[in-house]
Formats: C-alpha cells, sequence, structure tokens
C-alpha cells in the first residue's frame, strides 16, 4: 500500500450498503457457474504465489528494477497459462511507462528559520525531512510562512483554511490530513499531497511544510517515516516529458519532526497543542508566523522505465462484450530497505504480493467458466504503487482499452482475511455508487459483515489503486479485512495495529507471518463475486446521485 503522506457511523453504513441488497440477483444459471468458479480458488495457489513473488530473488520488487521486472514476467506467463489474451500495447501483455526518479542530495540542500534576523539552521533527518523538485534539479525559496490549518478548502463542507489570510508569495504550514468531520472517503480526499498543492498554489503559495499530529507517532515513529522519503519519489511523464501532478509554483516542501517543528512556532500567536487540539476538533485556524523560511533542494534525476501486465477475458454478449470489468492490484514494493532482524528485503508478501496472488486466482476463476461473463474482464498489475499509484495513474491516463468502456475497478491490496481471518468487510468506495449492491450481495453470499471504515485518519482510500479509476470517472471499491475476527480467542484490532505499526514497510512483512490462507481464500472468492455480478448486470454501476466523488470525475456516459 502506497507510503504515508469523521468516520461513518455504523447506522450509516447499513443504510447504504443494507438499502442496496434488494437490486437484481443473479440468475440461477449464473448463480451455479459463479459456485463452480469460486471452487477454483485454492488457499494453496494463493501461497504459492505469494512465496515465489516475495522471495530473495525480486529483491523487493522495486518499481523499475530487475526484480520486478520477474515478477512482471510470472505474471504475464500466470494469465498466458489460464488461456487469456494480452491487452497490452502491441498485442503485447506489457504497457511501459517513463518514469523520472527523484532523489534529494542532502548534503547540497538546506532549511534555515530566519527570525528577528538570526538564521537558525535546520537538521536533515532530525528536524526535518524532504525530497527532491520533480521539476527542477537546484530550486529553492525564501519567504515569510502562514500556518494554514490542514491547508484545506471544501466549500461542499463549508470550510477553508484559507479564508481571512493572505499566502501569496508565503510558504504555507499544515496540519497532516483533513477535518476529522469529514465523511471518511472526502477526507481522504481533501488529505491528498496533489489536491493540497494544488489549492496552495491556486492561492499563490510558494512552498509546502507539513506538520504530523503526535497521535501520528504512536502509530509511525519518525525513523520509519525518514527512510520512506529517502528513498526517493517517481512520476510518471506525459508526452510532454513533463511529470505528472506536479505544481511549479511549489517550489519547496518539507515534512517537520517535532523538534523542527517547535523550533519553526516559537514566538507564534498559538503554541503546537493548541494547533493539533485546534485541528482535532475540525476548527479552522490561521495566522502569521514569526519565522521566514529558507529551503534549497538541490535534486538528482534518473530515468526509468517501469512495466503494468494487462490480461483480457473477452464477454459473450455482443452488447456489452465492449464494455470492461477491471480487477486490479499492485506488483511493486520498497526493494532494498532498512534492515530488520538482519533482513534488508522489503518482501512485500501481505503488500502486495497476496493481492497480486489474489487477482490472479480471480483470474483463474474467471477463466474457468464455461461460458465467459457477458461484460469483458481486464486483469491489470500496476507498478509504481508504492511511488503514489503511478502505474495505475498512468494506465487511467492512458489505458488499453477506451477509459468510456470501463464500467468498474476492483482493487485488491493486502488480501483481507491473510494475517487474521476477518468476520467483516470494510469496501471503501462502494459507498458512493451502485457498486454498493454487488459488494452486499457477495458479502452476504460469502457470510461477511460489512463495516465502516475503523481508521479514517489514514486515509486509505486514496492510498490504492482504484483512487486512480476514481479520478477518471469510474466507480470503483477497493475492499480491505475490517477488525472483527471470525476467531473470537484472536483480537482484530490488535493484530492489526501492531502489524501497521511493527510489520508494515519493513522486512517482517515476510512469509514467515501467521497467514491464514483459507480466509484469503474466502475474500478472494468474494472479490471475485462483486466482479462476475458486475459483468452479468445488464446495467452499467453509476455513481449516486449527488455523490461527491461523482460530482468531481464523472463522466458522460
Amino acid at each position: 500500500m502506497r507510503r504515508i503522506l469523521i468516520a461513518v457511523s455504523l447506522a450509516a453504513s447499513c443504510a447504504v450498503f443494507c438499502a442496496a441488497s434488494g437490486a437484481q440477483e443473479l440468475s440461477a444459471a449464473d448463480q451455479a457457474a459463479a459456485n463452480a468458479a469460486i471452487k477454483v480458488i485454492r488457499p494453496e495457489a494463493i501461497a504459492a504465489h505469494m512465496r515465489f513473488l516475495s522471495d530473495d530473488l525480486l529483491e523487493g520488487r522495486q518499481t523499475g528494477s530487475r526484480g520486478h521486472e520477474i515478477a512482471v514476467h510470472y505474471v504475464a506467463t500466470e494469465l498466458e497459462a489460464m488461456g487469456l489474451t494480452p491487452a497490452g500495447a502491441n498485442g503485447t501483455w506489457f504497457q511501459s511507462l517513463p518514469l523520472r526518479k527523484v532523489d534529494l542530495v542532502p548534503e547540497k540542500s538546506s532549511f534555515e528559520l530566519v527570525r528577528e534576523g538570526k538564521a537558525h539552521t535546520l537538521v536533515f533527518a532530525q528536524d526535518y525531512i524532504m525530497d527532491g523538485n520533480p521539476l527542477a534539479a537546484d530550486a529553492g525559496v525564501e519567504a515569510g510562512a502562514v500556518f494554514v490549518g490542514f491547508g484545506v478548502s471544501a466549500p461542499e463542507f463549508q470550510y477553508d483554511d484559507y479564508a481571512g489570510v493572505d499566502v501569496r508569495g508565503k510558504v504555507i504550514v499544515m496540519v497532516r490530513g483533513a477535518p476529522p468531520r469529514f465523511p471518511a472517503t472526502e477526507r481522504a480526499y481533501f488529505s491528498d499531497a496533489v489536491v493540497k498543492a494544488r489549492n496552495a498554489a491556486a492561492h499563490g503559495a510558494v512552498g509546502i511544510i507539513t506538520l504530523i499530529p503526535p497521535e501520528f507517532f504512536e502509530r509511525y515513529k519518525w525513523d520509519w517515516i525518514v527512510p520512506q522519503i529517502r528513498a526517493g519519489g517517481m512520476w510518471w511523464l506525459d508526452p510532454q516529458g513533463v511529470p505528472a501532478d506536479t505544481y511549479p509554483e511549489i517550489r519547496a516542501s518539507a515534512l517537520m519532526n517535532g523538534s523542527g517543528a517547535e523550533e519553526l512556532f516559537k514566538g507564534a500567536a498559538k503554541t503546537l497543542p493548541e494547533i493539533f487540539a485546534a485541528s482535532r476538533e475540525s476548527k479552522s485556524e490561521s495566522f502569521e508566523l514569526p519565522s521566514n523560511v529558507k529551503i534549497h533542494r538541490v535534486t538528482r534525476y534518473t530515468a526509468i522505465e517501469s512495466r503494468n501486465v494487462i490480461g483480457k477475458l473477452a464477454g459473450s454478449d455482443p452488447a456489452l462484450a465492449k464494455e470492461y470489468v477491471v480487477f486490479t492490484a499492485h506488483m511493486d514494493h520498497l526493494g532494498i530497505c532498512r534492515p530488520a532482524e538482519q533482513d534488508t528485503v522489503c518482501h512485500g508478501a501481505f503488500d502486495n504480493a497476496s493481492g497480486t496472488s489474489a487477482v490472479l486466482e480471480v483470474a483463474r476463476a474467471f477463466s474457468s467458466l464455461r461460458r465467459a461473463p457477458r461484460r469483458s474482464m481486464l486483469f491489470v498489475f500496476v507498478t509504481g504503487e508504492e511511488r503514489g499509484l503511478r502505474g495505475s495513474d498512468y494506465f487511467a491516463h492512458y489505458p488499453t482499452v477506451p477509459i468510456e468502456s470501463i464500467v468498474a475497478d476492483v482493487n485488491v491490496d493486502g488480501a483481507p482475511g491473510l494475517i487474521f481471518p476477518n468476520k467483516d468487510i470494510v469496501p471503501r468506495g462502494a459507498e458512493h455508487s451502485n457498486l454498493a449492491k454487488n459488494v452486499q450481495a457477495a458479502a452476504k453470499k460469502m457470510g461477511y459483515t460489512i463495516s465502516p471504515d475503523p481508521i479514517p485518519e489514514e486515509v486509505i482510500f486514496i492510498r490504492s489503486d482504484q483512487y486512480s479509476f476514481v479520478k477518471q470517472g469510474v466507480p470503483a471499491v477497493f475492499i480491505n479485512g475490517g477488525r472483527q475476527s471470525a476467531d473470537p480467542k484472536l483480537d482484530g484490532a490488535a493484530i492489526d495495529e501492531k502489524w501497521i505499526s511493527s510489520i508494515y514497510h519493513t522486512p517482517k512483512d515476510n512469509m514467515s507471518q501467521p497467514f491464514y490462507f483459507e480466509s484469503a481464500a474466502r475474500s478472494t472468492a468474494m472479490s471475485f463475486l462483486v466482479g462476475y455480478e458486475v459483468a452479468q448486470q445488464s446495467e452499467r454501476p453509476t455513481w449516486n446521485a449527488g455523490d461527491f466523488f461523482g460530482r468531481k470525475f464523472s463522466r458522460k456516459q
């Protein structure tokens, strides 16, 4: 799952999903076909795929690396063996994307705070961390600083952190995330670094400094954050060679540790505890800071190419076969990383060898059908998710089938039920379209309950590949496991929290973990059922009337 950059109530969740359960059901013949297909999904197959993909041989599947290329060929070979057809570029299984690898040169870069004519130099990786500039190899900024709350302008929720302040030519200072009173997925949208940068640039800002709330450090330690950023960034390039989602107006950015934030707020109108308390209450507070900010960034660029893998199963209905249901999973992970227990390979077994394995088995289940589904199926295995959803975003901008023909995306990132047997699922994004009815039907069939997002502050909805499709107007769902354990002896919430705080994005995410492959096969069967029902139904999925994401991104169909 992509690196870090108001919860819906249970009653509200039921109102959305339970109301959808009366939708048109599969015919008896379709149900029989689906029942036979999900029997093809075997726990042993998921385990075998995962064991290979997370092996030392692949060296953590870093985007553009030799290990990632091994994964690319493995996935393509598996799809070919199933009898699927290639749906990449020029009749191949592959879609190549040009990438710019962006690495800060710390020894040539600097960050100073100037107050009352005196400069205070902050220490890289101790007081702050920053990555390189994707647009300029040598860039800097010297300007006043203005605190702008979360840096969010959301007229939909009568909220604007920029109201009453002038940030033209200034460096803005903002809190990570978005107001907790926002619904979970909308909160995620406004937390997106791209959305925040676009908003900052529109208000005339020239730099961005992000503050981390103290509670965030309870889950992610500074010593864990620093190597994530130091690993560098990647941007895909458009046909003119310009990195996507970049804003030249924003010449500098940085992420502050507690010590750096304290120095920045010395003499300010409000203290750090006060502004963090206000942010927890969704209060907008903006004011000028007494320090000027002087940042200099020197960046090193490397040209990289990496590949998505795309397979197709042609639909059987002449009227619907030109429409596609897409399944996505990312193949990449972090490569060689900070050692843990004398291991330097970030294996990415759960994240996301398990999702890749699950979608391979979904593809196998579809290929086993005696009659193909009415709509065509695309199985898109993407690169660069850990670098900011790069592979899926590139595919969504340059799809190998017309974007208007893609009716839905079902994304798997971390096979639900693998780290403990889930009783419930969290279908992030389904509540925004009538995909909710498909999720409800599949969950009921597989014996799952549906829960709201238990950790909305993690803004997970924007951190995996379905979001790239949402931004192109395609209804999508990212099905996660909830925190209720089907085994009363296991505390699902405690296991999940421990995994996030001690295993996520470390070499410990390997095959020595206590995985529950039977449970993962069950959730994989559910994902199959969601896609199968969408492929069989006559009407394509649509955004709910007046929906937030539908209004922002929907296409005319």
